[in-house]
């Protein structure tokens, strides 16, 4: 090991020189924090422009979802992979919480009818006799208007359907049944997925600014704002104001291209 020279002497701090580099630091690190915020301002400016349909997830094709269709012919949902899909979530036994959103799908399919583009799906969360299967989508079909090809009415075994609405529908409510009320609880809003799997949700801009507000399809809830009186700021209600916020995205999906799986 080399030794030390032995005339080494210990530096002299000049704190006059330690204090204006002190100064120095401090003045780079609140121009840099200014210049940060400026940046980010724009940024927020800009993406409060924004009005493209936000993106909120995008369904595994790992986890496809296999069904029964109406016509007894056993599809997988990858199967309309590339066109824009409208989704909702029934049940037989209890429709009465999706006979809104229904009421709108019903809509949609006339409104796109003989758009290759366009397809409808309705999932039945009820569990059903594997044996009773065929028949009852297919009766159920006919008695709701639920007409291929545009449309399906499909169902799977109870267990692999509700993972499947829950870890890839992302829905708000998972279903499961109310042994008290006798009945399924389960999200009723309409799911709109494009062309290359994205679950699509509107954005709002808010009228005094700020962060825009990411709308679900939930036309229960708007019922329920109607009825308490909320007001929309235009002449429509609000279920008249997300019908025309649902048809707008659809719209602006739709054209949208279809990329490689």
């Amino acid at each position: 090991m080399r030794k030390p020279p032995l005339d080494l002497e210990p530096a002299v701090r000049d704190p006059k020189k330690l204090a204006t580099t002190g100064w120095t630091l401090v003045a780079i690190m609140i121009i840099g924090g200014f210049l940060v915020m400026v940046a980010y301002n724009k940024w927020s400016k800009k993406q409060s422009k924004d009005d493209r349909p936000a993106i909120v997830y995008r369904i595994n094709q790992e986890k496809d979802l296999r069904m029964t269709r109406q016509d007894g012919k056993i599809v997988d949902l990858f199967d309309l992979n590339g066109k824009v899909i409208l989704l909702n979530i029934v049940s037989l036994n209890h429709d009465g919480p999706a006979s809104l959103s229904e009421e709108i799908m019903h809509r949609m399919a006339e409104k796109y009818a003989g758009n290759d583009q366009f397809a409808l799906v309705s999932l039945v969360i009820d569990p059903i006799p594997a044996n009773q299967l065929d028949e009852t989508l297919k009766n159920e079909a006919a008695h709701r208007n639920i007409n291929l090809p545009q449309w399906w009415l499909g169902s799977n075994e109870m267990q692999t359907l509700h993972k499947f609405i829950k870890n890839e529908l992302k829905t708000g409510v998972f279903p499961y049944y109310d042994q008290k009320a006798g009945k399924w609880i389960y999200d009723t809003s309409i799911i709109l997925v494009d062309k290359n799997r994205h679950i699509r949700r509107a954005v709002v801009h808010q009228k005094r600014g700020g962060q825009p507000y990411i709308a679900t399809f939930d036309f229960d809830q708007a019922k329920e704002w109607d009825g308490r009186g909320v007001k929309t700021g235009t002449d429509l209600s609000n279920t008249q104001q997300l019908e025309a916020l649902l048809t707008d995205t659809i719209d602006r999906v739709l054209a949208e291209p279809a990329q490689a799986p």
